[in-house]
C-alpha cells in the first residue's frame, strides 16, 4: 500500500504559462544509473513533469546525444523535450561539452522564436544551460533563475587533479550569480558555498531542494523484496545504490561491510546497485576497482554487485536493505537518502552537501565523515544491535520524506520563485499550487 499518495492538483488556466527548462546534458529522458546520469535527470524529469500536471507548458531543453533522436519529443500532456542538435550525435562527456553550448544557444534562441507563445522564464540547470539562458535573456529577453546542481569550487576542493573541468568554469558560474534573476540552491550547504566562496548575494538566494516520487517509492515488505531480488533471507543486508564513480565513495562502504564481518562478527552482507555491466561481461573501470576489493578484503562473496536498476526497481532494492548507506567525499545534494527514508530505511549517510540537510543524525540514521569506514561499521553494528531504533529511524525518515522531501512540494517550491521573479517583472504569472 502507498503511503499519502500525493500528485499535484490538476490546476487548470485558461492561458497556458510557459516554462523553458534548460538541461544541457542531463536529459529527463535517460535511464538513471546509466554513464553520466545521475540525480539532475531525475531533478528534471520530475520537476517538469510536476509543474506540466499544474497546468504549465513545459519545454525541456536537451542536448542531442544519438543519431536518429527526434527533434521533439512530446513526452506528456504538456510537457515536451527538445534534443538540440549541438555537436556530434552521440555521447559526450559533460566536461567536454563547452565548446557546443554555443550552439546549444543559437538553437534555442531560434526555437524559442518560432513559438506562438513566447515563454515567460527559463530555468537553467548547470552552468552551461546558465550560458544559454543567458543567451535567451539576451536575445529575447526572458528572466531567467538557475539550479546549479554543482559548483566548480567545490568540485576542485574536493577531487583536486580529478576534476577535468576547464578552469573557466569558476568564472562563468561567478558571472551567472550576478546576471541570474534569481538563484536557486538546493540545500544549506550549496547556499553557504555560493555566498563564501562566489560572493553571491544572499537575498538573491532560493532553498528548493530535490524530492522523491510517493508512487515509485514506499515501504516494500522485506521478504518479498528479497525474494524479488534473489537475496538470502535471513542476513543483516547493507545497501548502496548510485552511481558508480569514485567520489560516490563506494569503496569506503565495501570496507565498512568487511570491518561488520572481522571486527563486530556480524553475517552482513552488502547490495551494491548502480553501474552498467554489459552481456558479455565487461564492466567500468570503478566497478572492476570495487569487485578487486572486495576479494581482495576476503568479502566477495558476501558483496552482491547488482547492476543498474531500472527506477520501477528501486523501490524493491531498498526494501530488502536493513540500512542505506552512502558515503560520498562531495555531494551537492544527494537524492537516494531521501529515496531510502521514503522507503523508511534508517540511512547512515557522509556529512557532506545535501546529505547534512536531509539526513537527522540520531533522529533518521546517522552521519558520519567521508572517507572513514571505521566510522560506517561502528553505526551499521549499532543498528544491527538495536533493530527497534533501527526501525523508529526508518519511520522518522519516513515522515521527514512525506513532510518536506516530496516532488509536488519541491515543484510549490521553485513554482514561488518563478513567480517572484515575474512579480519583480510586474508579470502576471504565478499559480499558487498550494491552494487545491
Amino acid at each position: 500500500m502507498k503511503l499519502n499518495d500525493q500528485v499535484l492538483p490538476d490546476t487548470r488556466v485558461h492561458a497556458l504559462r510557459r516554462i523553458a527548462l534548460i538541461s544541457d546534458h542531463a536529459s529527463p529522458l535517460a535511464a538513471p544509473g546509466s554513464i553520466d546520469c545521475g540525480g539532475q535527470n531525475v531533478y528534471v524529469a520530475h520537476l517538469a513533469r510536476e509543474l506540466a500536471l499544474a497546468g504549465y507548458g513545459v519545454d525541456v531543453f536537451t542536448r542531442r546525444d544519438a543519431a536518429g533522436q527526434k527533434q521533439l519529443v512530446r513526452w506528456r500532456e504538456n510537457l515536451r523535450v527538445v534534443n538540440v542538435p549541438a555537436g556530434p550525435a552521440h555521447f559526450v562527456p559533460k566536461e567536454q561539452m563547452l565548446p557546443h553550448v554555443r550552439a546549444f544557444a543559437r538553437f534555442a534562441t531560434r526555437f524559442a522564436r518560432r513559438q506562438e507563445a513566447a515563454y515567460d522564464i527559463v530555468h537553467a540547470n548547470f552552468f552551461m544551460s546558465g550560458m544559454v539562458a543567458q543567451h535567451l535573456k539576451q536575445a529575447l529577453g526572458i528572466p531567467f533563475v538557475i539550479t546549479f546542481h554543482a559548483l566548480g569550487q567545490v568540485r576542485r576542493l574536493a577531487q583536486g587533479a580529478a576534476d577535468a573541468f576547464p578552469p573557466a568554469r569558476v568564472r562563468i558560474e561567478s558571472l551567472l550569480m550576478r546576471q541570474a534573476d534569481r538563484i536557486i540552491a538546493e540545500c544549506a550547504q550549496d547556499r553557504q558555498d555560493m555566498e563564501q566562496l562566489y560572493g553571491a548575494s544572499p537575498e538573491r538566494i532560493d532553498v528548493a531542494p530535490c524530492g522523491f516520487d510517493p508512487a515509485e517509492l514506499w515501504p516494500a515488505e522485506q521478504a518479498e523484496a528479497r525474494r524479488m531480488l534473489g537475496v538470502a533471507p535471513g542476513r543483516f543486508t547493507v545497501l548502496q545504490l548510485g552511481r558508480i564513480v569514485p567520489r560516490k565513495g563506494v569503496d569506503t562502504v565495501i570496507q565498512a561491510t568487511a570491518l561488520l564481518r572481522s571486527l563486530h562478527a556480524i553475517d552482513a552482507q552488502l547490495l551494491v546497485a548502480g553501474g552498467e555491466v554489459h552481456a558479455d561481461g565487461r564492466q567500468g573501470l570503478e566497478l572492476a576497482r570495487l569487485r578487486a576489493l572486495a576479494d581482495t578484503l576476503g568479502i566477495g562473496e558476501h558483496v552482491h554487485f547488482l547492476g543498474q536498476q531500472p527506477r520501477a526497481a528501486l523501490r524493491h532494492c531498498y526494501g530488502a536493505a536493513d540500512v542505506f548507506v552512502t558515503t560520498p567525499w562531495y555531494e551537492p545534494f544527494g537524492i537516494t537518502p531521501v529515496e531510502a527514508m521514503a522507503c523508511a530505511r534508517p540511512v547512515i549517510g557522509s556529512e557532506v552537501g545535501g546529505i547534512k540537510s536531509t539526513v537527522v543524525d540520531g533522529g533518521t540514521g546517522f552521519l558520519v565523515p567521508s572517507r572513514d569506514p571505521q566510522a560506517v561499521a561502528a553505526r551499521l553494528a549499532t543498528l544491527y544491535a538495536n533493530p527497534r531504533l533501527a526501525r523508529s529511524m526508518g519511520e522518522a525518515g519516513l515522515r521527514r520524506a512525506y513532510r518536506h522531501y516530496t516532488w509536488r512540494t519541491v515543484a510549490q517550491q521553485v513554482a514561488a520563485v518563478y513567480g517572484a521573479v515575474l512579480d519583480e517583472a510586474r508579470s502576471p504569472f504565478f499559480i499558487d499550487l498550494t491552494q487545491s
